[in-house]
């Protein structure tokens, strides 16, 4: 069972998203926050496996709130939704861990397949998206120093990083090379090491711009 917490200032779109999701037999809505600041007492009562995050609240804003929870339970998977193509909002969250966004008109059938799609480890970012978070997180990363060392990757950390760019969690990644989880995790440990990121997010990234 996927449980899912949902977080937006909108009465009606709380219980619009809780409605369809209620729907699905291996979806449970736990709860329903109105503001950023709910949803990271909820997400610390209750570790749900992804939230569902609007991006504009009152009290604290999505990107404030997906930065914290991220920070204390990163192992949570937060899509962040939004009414519009907010760049500078989008790449922020993005940058804070947040696993990809959605417009808040997606298809039901589209917004239940990335719920599922993100506890596989997948990002769901526009290219124009994507291209400005990179940006970003090169300017954080200092991109001259992270170009020295990127690509002193051997012929197996470059199938590893290939299938991490693809949105791959580890055991599938293991399943496709034929090798246990416990391997990839090294390899994964090594790739980090060599391109100096340690971020999931930010190396699925900085790899899919550089390989």
């Amino acid at each position: 069972m996927i449980r899912v917490l949902i977080a937006d200032d909108q009465t009606l779109m709380r219980d619009g998203l809780k409605t369809i999701l209620d729907l699905e037999d291996d979806i449970e809505v736990v709860a329903t926050c109105e503001n950023g600041e709910q949803a990271i007492e909820q997400a610390i009562k209750l570790h749900p496996d992804v939230i569902l995050m609007d991006i504009r609240m009152p009290v604290m804003n999505g990107v404030e709130s997906v930065k914290k929870i991220k920070t204390s339970l990163p192992k949570i998977a937060v899509i962040m939704l939004t009414t519009f193509d907010d760049d500078e909002y989008i790449v922020e969250a993005l940058s804070n861990g947040a696993s990809g966004y959605l417009l808040k008109d997606i298809p039901a059938d589209k917004l239940i397949e990335a719920i599922r799609d993100s506890l596989k480890g997948q990002l769901f970012i526009p290219t124009n998206i994507a291209a400005k978070l990179v940006a970003k997180l090169s300017h954080k990363e200092s991109s001259k120093e992270i170009l020295k060392k990127k690509l002193d990757l051997s012929e197996r950390e470059i199938e590893v990083s290939s299938l991490l760019i693809e949105g791959h969690s580890n055991k599938q990644i293991a399943a496709k090379l034929f090798i246990s989880e416990g391997t990839v995790k090294n390899y994964i440990s090594n790739i980090y090491s060599k391109i100096g990121i340690s971020d999931r997010t930010k190396a699925v990234l900085f790899l899919k711009e550089n390989l």
